[in-house]
């Protein structure tokens, strides 16, 4: 009986294994907002790591947190490392790609809580007086992201970071213009 129970678990065990690993390692999670400014107002906002304190969604979750910057102050090239609590963990950006007021693409690699890589995009399409600002991360899971994903939606955790951070950057560039605008396509 034992033996019999053993090896049901065992092989519960290698079907869920097998399940898991059919799973997409592929993953992508976009988000979009309209802030009524220019391309480049919103831009010049994402091209300097040195501006994400003032609307990045994880800047306020460790109020002591170390952050060091490297390479030049915006641009391709440009570096941000960051350590923190158990909720930012540790990791650096690196800005690999700079399109003036049309696209941003960085390379994002933690080490802690877990290590992993992955790219973010941010493009900036010109809509009249306002901006249309597209977030993107995309990257690969392994075995262990493949599994966590059967438990927890990704997209919706991780999109929900990608709203708020979006909604910061909107106000925090329509502000920088002297005032929260209306937006003309409200009208």
């Amino acid at each position: 009986m034992l033996k019999r129970v053993l090896l049901a678990a065992l092989a519960a065990v290698v079907l869920f294994g097998a399940y898991v690993a059919l799973q997409p390692s592929a993953y992508r999670i976009e988000r979009t907002a309209i802030v009524v400014a220019p391309p480049a107002a919103v831009f010049a906002e994402v091209n300097d790591f040195h501006n994400w304190a003032a609307w990045s969604p994880w800047a306020g979750l460790d109020p002591d947190a170390k952050t060091t910057f490297e390479g030049p102050v915006a641009g391709e090239g440009a570096v941000f490392h960051w350590s923190g609590n158990a909720e930012i963990g540790e990791g650096r950006m690196t800005l690999a790609e700079s399109k003036p007021d049309e696209r941003i693409l960085i390379d994002v690699d933690f080490v802690k809580p877990w290590a992993g890589s992955q790219s973010s995009e941010f493009t900036f399409k010109a809509d009249g007086a306002r901006t249309i600002v597209t977030w993107t991360s995309s990257g690969v899971k392994d075995f262990i992201g493949k599994a966590m994903s059967l438990f927890m939606d990704t997209d919706k955790m991780i999109g929900a970071q990608f709203e708020k951070g979006l909604a910061n950057l909107k106000a925090v560039t329509e502000a920088k213009l002297g005032h929260a605008q209306p937006d003309p396509a409200a009208n």
